[in-house]
């Protein structure tokens, strides 16, 4: 049985169809990558698994148990988190602040110190940007303390939209490094991402995504290779 499975999903915005049958696996321990142009629906896919954006039709599975209309809230405490694309930092509350939120919904508030300390591990610069104010932040940093926000709800599965998304390629390479550190410490990554070369790099398999339907899905070395694949996503 997989982590996550999400079967033939249909979600709506109005009357707009955004995915149109849109069926994905990942298993624990994987980091599984989904790419596309914009406007193919990898967001869309992100905020149904995590209940933003509910589906109309189909379903999605996390460690065997039906998701589908479960509160958002419910879906964090299950064991799912998200870093949203563009960050989305609490830009007036302090670093600490917005980590502190990340852990809002949890009980188990004697290891919340413990996971505080492994996201400033991981992300040194938040540990010395504790008391800033995120809105005085760079976009890097922002991006790390969006991420470490995330790992502080103590996800199994920990969805990332769009992580490199106006960084420079120096901080690209230092997300990504970071991203994998997560994997191998125990946490399962679905990563949404356009910088294909970055998320194939990273990632076990992949699924291209265009126009809210998979069209193609396999091991991130074959579709690097792919000719398909080179030619739309990877500059070739």
């Amino acid at each position: 049985m997989a982590m996550l499975e999400v079967s033939d999903l249909h979600t709506y915005y109005g009357n707009i169809e955004a995915l149109k049958g849109v069926s994905l696996q990942v298993e624990e321990g994987e980091i599984v990558t989904l790419i596309g142009s914009n406007g193919a629906g990898k967001s869309t896919t992100l905020r149904s698994i995590s209940g933003l954006t509910p589906p109309r039709e189909g379903s999605i599975r996390f460690e065997g148990q039906e998701i589908g209309d479960t509160p958002p809230q419910d879906i964090v405490q299950m064991g799912i988190s998200q870093s949203p694309e563009g960050r989305k930092c609490f830009q007036r509350m302090t670093v600490r602040e917005n980590l502190d939120l990340g852990a809002y919904l949890r009980k188990d508030t004697a290891t919340i110190s413990e996971d505080l300390d492994r996201v400033f591990d991981l992300f040194p610069r938040l540990k010395e940007r504790e008391r800033q104010k995120a809105g005085t932040m760079s976009g890097g940093e922002q991006q790390m303390l969006a991420i470490g926000r995330a790992m502080m709800a103590q996800p199994r599965l920990l969805l990332l939209d769009e992580p490199s998304m106006g960084l420079a390629p120096v901080l690209v390479e230092r997300i990504y490094e970071t991203v994998e550190e997560i994997n191998r410490q125990g946490t399962t990554i679905l990563l949404v991402e356009q910088n294909a070369n970055f998320a194939l790099g990273v990632s076990e398999r992949g699924y291209v995504l265009e126009t809210g339907k998979v069209a193609l899905s396999d091991d991130s070395d074959r579709l690097r290779d792919n000719p398909d694949v080179q030619k739309a996503y990877l500059g070739a």
